[in-house]
């Protein structure tokens, strides 16, 4: 019995677990939902969804967490549009537009405000860090 309940805590959780963050200057919300994909290893899928306003709705799925690699930085850039960064994957959106995209690094050029993080926590909870909770963390180059 006492077997069956390692195994058991050992176990990923098939439930999604949803963070988010309200972006009041541009009227947005954004969500990035975690998903376990495999019972035992850290393997996840990403998914980002957008709401702002007048009906602005969109989601793609993001590269996935297949080992610790699930943070996505989120940025604001001087031209308003908001960029959310992750370790192998690049996405933009423009609030003006309601567009969401994916983009290549290189195009990230330019200044921007870091506005937080998704992450997971030291309880291994997946949530938004706000900047002002927790400081910038760059991505190390593979």
């Amino acid at each position: 019995m006492i077997g069956l309940v390692l195994i058991l805590s050992a176990c990923n959780n098939a439930r999604p677990e949803l963070a988010h963050v309200d972006l009041p200057a541009s009227g947005f919300r954004l969500s990035v939902t975690r998903l376990a994909t495999h019972p035992f290893l850290a393997r996840y899928r990403l998914t980002l969804e957008i709401e702002g306003p007048h009906g602005c709705r969109g989601s793609t799925e993001l590269f996935p967490d297949t080992g610790h690699a699930g943070r996505r930085n989120l940025y604001l850039q001087g031209s308003g549009v908001i960029t959310v960064l992750g370790q192998y994957d690049a996405r933009v959106i423009d609030p003006n537009h309601c567009t969401l995209r994916l983009v290549e690094f290189h195009s990230l050029i330019g200044q921007a405000a870091f506005l937080g993080a998704f992450d997971i926590d030291a309880q291994k909870r997946w949530r938004y860090f706000p900047a002002s909770e927790r400081p910038e963390r760059q991505f190390e180059k593979p």
